[in-house]
């Protein structure tokens, strides 16, 4: 019974809980043709928060950023993460000298289009930011969206004194996390479909498992999505890590940061212990 055993295994796999962060593969939401262009449908998609967050709250998020650290002519931004450009076009309308850097290049393609077409000058980076270096320095360093939350403590460590060795004098870092009272709210469910997630996986037939984990302890999250084509099964893992403000404060300590300010989004909400995400401001310790 060859097949059986073989079919129970992958079950088994599918179904089978890892240690925190075993497993790394966001770098495949960005690389794979297909399913590069369904992130950015949700990234263009101005009623969802799939892969960015609504137009209208970016616009909000945006005005608060703008006049919070004062973007004009001279200042000089870095927007990690900055996917198909919906911050770092706003930025750069101030005049701000304007850097985004993003693993995918079909968003950066879009960016640079929209750059061209508002007759806006952006530097565009296509990276994995985990390993970008510059000898630039910026007086602000955006990571929007809860980036930081999907990394490992090793990668969040050393992303952050990166940040830290970026930031010019009085420069500063704003960031979101996923908070607590998310962690708490948050219900594990499995899910067995048929070409899982309509069809984002692949532009082929497929069936997808999504297993999910709650590890209590570390305060960790994993959606740990197998996709069965049939000639490939492959998996892909979603983690994401939340947070106390005195968890994320010793973090930034960690790699010479000092958390200056709270807010309960990148909009400057006034911080809620209740909101699903929280925001702050850090600057060279």
């Amino acid at each position: 019974m060859p097949n059986m055993v073989s079919f129970f295994r992958e079950l088994e796999s599918a179904a089978s809980r890892p240690e925190p962060f075993e497993f790394y593969t966001a770098d495949r939401l960005w690389s794979d043709p297909h399913i590069s262009a369904r992130m950015l449908e949700y990234h263009l998609d101005p009623d969802v928060n799939l892969a960015s967050r609504t137009l209208d709250f970016i616009e909000s998020s945006c005005d608060w950023i703008r006049g919070k650290f004062r973007l004009r002519p001279g200042v000089s931004v870095a927007d990690f993460g900055c996917g198909p450009g919906l911050y770092t076009s706003r930025f750069a309308a101030t005049g701000a000298d304007v850097t985004g850097i993003d693993l995918s290049p079909r968003s950066l393609d879009h960016a640079r289009r929209n750059a061209r077409e508002l007759g806006r000058t952006i530097t565009y980076v296509q990276a994995d930011y985990l390993s970008y270096e510059t000898e630039s320095r910026f007086d602000l360093i955006t990571l929007i969206f809860c980036d930081l939350c999907p990394l490992s403590p090793q990668q969040r460590g050393g992303l952050l004194r990166k940040f830290r060795a970026m930031l010019g004098d009085g420069g500063a870092l704003l960031l979101d996390v996923c908070s607590l009272a998310a962690f708490d709210r948050w219900k594990a469910s499995n899910v067995f479909e048929r070409r899982l997630m309509n069809g984002f996986w692949s532009e082929d037939d497929y069936f997808g498992f999504r297993v999910s984990f709650k590890y209590a302890r570390e305060r960790i999250t994993l959606d740990k999505y197998t996709i069965v084509e049939p000639g490939e099964t492959w998996q892909v893992y979603n983690w994401l890590q939340y947070y106390s403000v005195e968890a994320l404060e010793d973090e930034l300590e960690t790699a010479g940061l000092r958390l200056v300010e709270t807010y309960s989004d990148v909009a400057g909400t006034p911080y809620s212990a209740s909101a699903d995400q929280f925001a702050v401001v850090a600057v060279p310790a």
